[in-house]
C-alpha cells in the first residue's frame, strides 16, 4: 500500500480483478435460491444460471460447489473478476 496502490481487505494488493459484485449477497442467493441458478444470474454469468435452472442446480450438487466456493471466496463473476467483498 505504500506505492498507492489499492490493497484487499486481507491485505494483499489488488490487480484490478475484484468483482463489485459481494460474496455476502451471492452467498444468500445461492443458500436460498441456489437450484434456480440465482446466485449465478446476480454475478453475470447468464449461461450458467440457465443451465443451473433447467438442471435444477444439478439436483442440488452444483448448487452446494457454488455454495462452497463462494464461501471459500474462489467464485468469479462473469468476466472471471473475483467476488472478494462481503459488504
Amino acid at each position: 500500500m505504500t506505492d498507492g496502490s489499492p490493497e484487499n481487505v486481507d491485505g494483499s494488493e489488488s490487480d484490478g480483478s475484484v468483482s463489485e459484485k459481494k460474496r455476502l449477497i451471492a452467498a444468500l442467493l445461492c443458500w436460498f435460491v441456489g437450484v434456480l441458478g440465482v446466485h449465478s444470474f446476480y454475478v453475470g454469468r447468464t449461461t450458467k444460471g440457465v443451465i443451473q435452472l433447467l438442471t435444477l442446480g444439478g439436483c442440488g450438487l452444483w448448487a452446494l460447489f457454488d455454495l462452497i466456493m463462494i464461501l471459500i471466496g474462489k467464485e468469479t463473476d462473469g468476466e472471471g473478476k473475483t467476488l472478494t467483498e462481503w459488504n
